[in-house]
């Protein structure tokens, strides 16, 4: 059932936004040297590696100085990449990674291998399901570039404070996926993002 909504939603979505996504490709060509897309591997279900889309919104090899962003106005960022990321924009292209059937609309954030080799046992179960574009540890922490950029130690703070408590967030789904469950995260996401934007 879920898996229909996906579909049903992502095709949908990425029709009504084709205009839009057209205006965020010129905006970003405009405003620095690059491509319009960004594309990571990301670990997703059963531990299987997947390129994960979003669109640019640092400096070219940016991740090449960490993989980590700390802080609202971390130097990489370029103009238009600051604001895609504060309303989540930078995100929409993942609607084709559902598409293809790599992730869903709801689930786990993907991790990048580096972290994921870090995962003691339990938390190694978040792989067990399809990662999402949003999740109750989404919607919690999402300001987590300004609790980094706070931070002494970003990396430490991440591995240990931070990424814990997101996996414990997102057993909350995992152990309950149903459709209820799936839509009530999904208005809760927007109205995140509307209640950010004010």
């Amino acid at each position: 059932m879920i898996r229909f909504f996906d579909i049903l939603f992502s095709l949908v979505g990425l029709i009504l936004l084709l205009p839009f996504f057209l205006l965020i490709s010129l905006l970003i060509l405009f405003d620095s040297r690059g491509g319009v897309f960004y594309f990571q591997w990301r670990v997703g279900r059963n531990n299987q590696d997947f390129r994960l889309i979003k669109f640019r919104t640092m400096q070219v090899n940016a991740d090449k100085n960490g993989s980590l962003t700390v802080g609202v106005r971390d130097s990489r960022i370029t103009r238009v990449g600051f604001w895609l990321r504060k309303y989540k924009l930078d995100e929409l292209p993942q609607l084709i990674n559902v598409i293809f059937g790599e992730m869903s609309l709801v689930g786990p954030r993907p991790e990048i291998r580096q972290y994921v080799t870090l995962y003691n046992s339990q938390e190694m179960k978040v792989l067990s399901v399809k990662p999402g574009i949003t999740d109750y540890a989404s919607i919690e922490y999402i300001n987590e570039s300004e609790i980094l950029g706070n931070s002494t130690d970003p990396e430490k703070t991440y591995t240990e404070v931070v990424m814990p408590a997101k996996i414990e967030l997102n057993m909350k789904f995992i152990n309950c996926p149903t459709p209820g469950n799936y839509f009530a995260i999904l208005i809760k996401t927007f109205a995140k993002i509307l209640k950010r934007k004010k």
